[in-house]
């Protein structure tokens, strides 16, 4: 699941999204997350007419997409193991944004240094969040990992304090900082000692989070003005990511047995629509209605998450989970006020 974006700043794929779960992830090197919202660049990478589609109904299918991303890497968990779940969405999603690239032909950067930089933002925004997420879902329930991933904007926040000379604090997103972690307090249930709760998977779901905003504040320090334009730069980082799981997958999995047909299913929607189609909606919205706009879809992702996680998976949902998830929200949203430049979004 952010800030505006600077001119010729590219924003590679993330999210939580996921993320945003989701791949997708947007950038917010400064507030942050859920999902990408890349904006085009001096050579932009969208059509010269708009959709046909209204941009409400693409923003509602967006937050519709990436809500469920937390539920499809549950169901994807249940037949393959957590780094064939992420090498299987990155492997969907490179293949969306492939042919998106074909379409529009769009050639890859050049350089090794700019792919250089792709390697380690593939790593901080695909590779590692996506992974970190899959296995947090072994043992907590998606509606939790919907949640965390909402922390992405706080974290983003508190680090960009520190990194970014030109990003001061202001009393109200100092304020906001504090209550979102008010909030994940709230919904971790610290009053009665996180009893029930799984440490090692919420652990891991939190720090998917915050590996998005190290990547953001990453991306904006070495990739603004490659001359580059954001498809060819978001559908590279996609392609390292890819090879990046799938040199670390043979080491601590063995082939599938099989290839179940739900949890196959659930793998590649997850990267076909949330870590590659989303981000093509979300050019689309960020052309069209501003970043500012198309940000707000980070608002409704845990909400989705949440609904999907209680209604179809049939997950438990006690009342300090739905109140610490608005007090994060809440947070979140005073930490973007005024917010510099940067990218949006967080894939789940």
């Amino acid at each position: 699941m952010s800030a505006p974006v600077t001119p010729r700043t590219p924003l590679p794929v993330t999210s939580s999204a996921p993320s945003r779960p989701t791949g997708t992830a947007t950038h917010a090197t400064t507030s942050a997350p859920t999902a990408p919202a890349p904006r085009a660049t001096s050579a932009s990478v969208l059509p010269a007419t708009r959709p046909g589609l209204d941009w409400r109904i693409r923003f509602g299918a967006l937050s519709l997409i990436w809500g469920f991303s937390f539920l499809l890497i549950k169901v994807g968990t249940e037949g393959y193991a957590p780094f064939q779940v992420t090498l299987g969405r990155l492997l969907a999603g490179t293949a969306v944004l492939a042919v998106a690239m074909a379409v529009r032909r769009e050639r890859p950067p050049r350089g090794a240094r700019t792919w250089g930089h792709l390697a380690v933002a593939a790593f901080f925004l695909n590779a590692l969040p996506f992974s970190l997420f899959a296995y947090a879902e072994l043992t907590i329930p998606s509606t939790l990992a919907g949640i965390c991933n909402a922390t992405s904007p706080l974290w983003g926040m508190a680090l960009s304090l520190v990194a970014l000379s030109e990003d001061r604090p202001t009393r109200r997103r100092v304020a906001g900082l504090g209550l979102g972690f008010l909030g994940v307090l709230t919904v971790l249930g610290a009053w009665q000692g996180f009893s029930g709760l799984d440490f090692s998977g919420t652990a891991m779901a939190l720090l998917a989070s915050l590996s998005y905003p190290i990547g953001w504040i990453y991306v904006r320090r070495t990739l603004a003005g490659t001359g580059s334009s954001t498809l060819s730069l978001t559908g590279s980082q996609l392609f390292l990511g890819t090879v990046q799981i799938a040199l670390v997958t043979p080491l601590f999995t063995s082939a599938p047995d099989g290839f179940p047909l739900l949890p196959t299913l659930a793998v590649v929607a997850l990267g076909a629509l949330g870590t590659g189609l989303a981000v093509l909606i979300q050019y689309g919205l960020v052309e069209e209605v501003g970043p500012t706009t198309a940000q707000m879809v980070t608002y409704f992702i845990p909400v989705i998450a949440t609904a999907a996680g209680v209604l179809v998976l049939g997950e438990q949902l006690s009342w300090n989970t739905p109140v610490g998830a608005l007090v994060v929200l809440a947070g979140a949203a005073l930490t973007r006020s005024r917010a510099r430049g940067g990218r949006t979004g967080t894939q789940p």
